[in-house]
């Protein structure tokens, strides 16, 4: 594993803590390394050292965020593999995952260089009243101040770095606060950043429990908060950080709608891909396929005759795409909510610490399996009479990040568009599908506010209107 200083990066140094914690490989518990544990106070620390540069990082000319986060792209390029591995081990995710979220994280730190060229104001027409004749008015953009950063466990390095990285673009200094389960590759990524930044205060990072995070998100200082995560510790955040401004990526338990005239072998082959990848821990993840009856019969033979094809397994073989989740409390959870379901259950199962990929038929409302987030390896598929029952099932959920609707017909893709409560509308494809570089984000309990480089920044910073008297 890679080095870096000892402690916390605190301020322009590094401070130590009087705790550590190992951090073990979730597949076979063995300790992959040991993390310092972050206190209430340290993050009080932060706080003030990222108040005490804040005017100096606003005042960073372009060209030198610009070029920061462009040389950061670079040099997690360079270390591409080794951030990899470190994330299967501190994640328990699949390689094949974790290499896609390194390939992510480098095309968000390149994505946010490209937006600081971007970030500029316009005129506005003051003569519209005649109280206005004579003047001058323009708007520029100008930081929010201090950005806490709160990231969840299953992409750590992708997660940190939405918000990292908008907010050195928009001008902020930035606290970032890993998963307790998985802070090793982020402090390692603050490290570089650290170590390439002017001012190496302009990035922290503090570890610890729910008193660390309350301390920094209730500090009255702090510009804006941005939190990924479940969407009860998401609701407490905004309740007690208001009236700070926060943003907040809070999950779903994202639908998949099959038409009476979808191409029934992709849309089998999208529920295999979008339901069982990083082990079904993410966010938008299928969780519920409705299938319209005429087809339904069909589609589910397709969708259990490949089931098999789900390799679970050591996360460090290139052929896995299901193992352990991120401790065994959470598989225990799930294989409860599976047994609580009350519906058919095919595959499944625990396989010493793996839990296999599992569908459940005909799940009924009311149950936690179809109305929460299972966060696991587990499908749910109920079969409905048309696509008006099945985009109305869509809609009664309390979460709407992503949905996505196989078809060949525009019309229902429109109205998938049109009349689906969700952030992203996905047609033919997961709804698992991100490109860094849109807005992402939901509405209902999948929270506010959007992420993507280009979005975020502009959640990051505030209008400034400037009138002028000639």
């Amino acid at each position: 594993m890679t080095e870096y200083p000892d402690g916390l990066p605190v301020g322009a140094g590094w401070m130590s803590t009087v705790d550590v914690e190992e951090i073990v490989f979730p597949y076979d518990g063995s300790v992959v390394g040991t993390a310092p544990v972050g206190t209430p106070e340290l993050a009080r620390r932060a706080v003030d050292e990222a108040v005490a540069v804040a005017r100096e990082v606003a005042s960073l000319p372009s060209r030198t965020r610009r070029t920061l986060l462009n040389d950061v792209a670079a040099a997690l390029a360079e270390r591409r593999e080794e951030f990899e591995n470190l994330l299967v081990l501190e994640t328990g995710k699949p390689l094949v995952d974790c290499r896609v979220e390194v390939a992510r994280t480098i095309v968000t730190w390149e994505a946010a260089a490209e937006e600081v060229s971007r970030l500029h104001g316009e005129t506005v027409p003051l003569d519209l009243l005649p109280s206005g004749d004579g003047l001058v008015g323009f708007w520029k953009r100008k930081p929010i101040g201090v950005v806490v950063g709160i990231a969840g466990f299953n992409y750590p390095l992708l997660l940190a770095s939405h918000k990292i990285a908008p907010a050195i673009a928009a001008g902020c200094p930035v606290i970032v606060k890993p998963a307790p389960q998985t802070p090793l590759a982020t402090l390692w990524l603050v490290h570089l950043v650290r170590q390439l930044a002017p001012l190496p205060a302009m990035v922290q990072l503090v570890t610890g429990d729910a008193s660390v995070g309350a301390a920094l998100t209730t500090d009255r200082r702090i510009g804006a908060v941005s939190f990924t995560g479940s969407a009860a510790v998401g609701h407490r955040i905004a309740r007690d950080a208001a009236p700070t401004k926060t943003l907040l990526e809070l999950g779903s338990n994202a639908a998949l709608v099959v038409a009476d005239d979808a191409d029934l072998d992709a849309a089998a082959d999208a529920v295999l891909r979008g339901g069982f990848y990083a082990s079904g821990q993410a966010c938008i993840s299928v969780q519920r396929v409705l299938v319209v009856a005429s087809v339904a019969s069909a589609f589910t033979e397709r969708l259990l005759a490949r089931l098999d094809e789900v390799v679970v397994g050591d996360p460090r073989d290139e052929k896995t795409r299901v193992s352990a989740l991120i401790d065994p409390a959470s598989t225990d959870r799930v294989a409860a909510w599976i047994e609580k379901s009350g519906a058919r259950q095919v595959g499944g199962g625990v396989d010493g610490t793996v839990l296999r990929p599992t569908v459940l038929l005909d799940v009924p409302d009311g149950v936690e399996a179809w109305d929460e987030e299972i966060f696991g390896p587990v499908v749910c598929v109920r079969t409905v009479s048309d696509v008006d029952e099945a985009f109305a099932a869509v809609n009664a959920s309390r979460y709407g990040l992503h949905a996505s609707v196989y078809s060949k017909s525009l019309n229902t893709a429109f109205r998938a568009l049109d009349e689906l409560e969700v952030g992203g509308v996905i047609v033919n494809e997961v709804p698992g599908f991100r490109s860094d570089t849109m807005p992402y984000g939901g509405v209902k309990d999948s929270g506010i506010g959007r992420e993507g480089p280009r979005f975020a920044v502009e959640e990051l910073t505030v209008t400034r209107m400037a009138v002028l008297r000639p």
